[in-house]
């Protein structure tokens, strides 16, 4: 995600195995559009949890070499990402609903979701896990960023109030939850731009905890009540007994039944890029 207030990566793993020491564990079945070397400058990396998907050590050391990023994460990841080298004054540790003020202006914000987190380093749930949503003035030296909802605030009002503000939230990975979405909709407002999970849900008796699958992921969306949403999570590793496409065809038929445009819900080609 790349802002005036800097450029943000979420969750990186470029290796061809995710697992331990990258030696088991799934084989990428697509492989990184850009090269390490190729990316933009990174200024935020955002690390929503533990799982070798999501937190790639030699991914984060081969970064830490080349950019001098600053790492937020749930509490507890810190001493993971101090592992791969980068320096405890540049790891924010943040527990849910807590928020980090980054720049003027720059306001991120740790979102619960319904998930867990575990590696062989560490107990099972020691480390917390979410996602994150951001906030930025659409023009850093001017404007205001967008605090919580006030008791009988509308988000209509919202909208309103803070017309130079961006809001883009990252949901991390997570199962679907009827009260969670609509309460960091109440307490943060609608984001301008979601990122929702669609993939690695099947067998449902098993993955529904842990992962929404398309048709849920596009009542977060509603829940949320995004302005438009990004779909993520699927294509990279098999992680699941569903097809590397049938998360993209799920959600398709699922944005029909919701009576939702295809751009509203979009799924992105590899490398494809959107300007906002």
């Amino acid at each position: 995600v790349q802002t005036p207030a800097g450029n943000f990566l979420t969750d990186p793993n470029f290796s061809e195995r995710c697992g331990p020491l990258g030696l088991v564990g799934p084989t990428r079945v697509h492989r990184p559009v850009f090269p390490l070397p190729a990316l933009p400058r990174i200024d935020y990396l955002l690390l929503s949890h533990d799982h070798y998907d999501h937190c790639g050590l030699p991914t984060l050391r081969a970064l830490e070499r080349t950019h001098h990023f600053r790492a937020i994460t749930p509490l507890a990841n810190g001493r993971l990402l101090r592992r791969a080298g980068i320096a405890r004054d540049r790891i924010t540790e943040l527990d849910w609903w807590q928020r980090v003020s980054l720049a003027p202006g720059l306001e991120i914000t740790l979102t619960p979701s319904r998930h867990w987190s575990n590696r062989l380093s560490g107990r099972r749930n020691a480390r917390l896990w979410g996602g994150f949503y951001l906030t930025w003035n659409a023009h850093p030296t001017g404007g205001r960023s967008s605090p919580p909802l006030a008791s009988g605030e509308k988000l209509e009002e919202r909208a309103e109030a803070t017309p130079d503000s961006r809001r883009v939230w990252f949901a991390g990975d997570t199962g679907y939850d009827p009260d969670l979405f609509r309460t960091i909709r109440a307490r943060l407002g609608a984001p301008m731009l979601a990122m929702i999970p669609i993939g690695a849900y099947e067998p449902r008796w098993f993955m529904a905890p842990q992962h929404c699958n398309p048709t849920e992921a596009v009542q977060i969306h509603r829940d949320v009540g995004a302005a438009e949403s990004l779909a993520m999570h699927w294509g990279t590793w098999q992680l699941s007994d569903e097809g590397r496409d049938d998360p993209t065809r799920a959600l398709a038929a699922a944005r029909i039944a919701a009576d939702i445009r295809p751009e509203a819900f979009r799924v992105l080609a590899p490398g494809e890029t959107i300007v906002r």
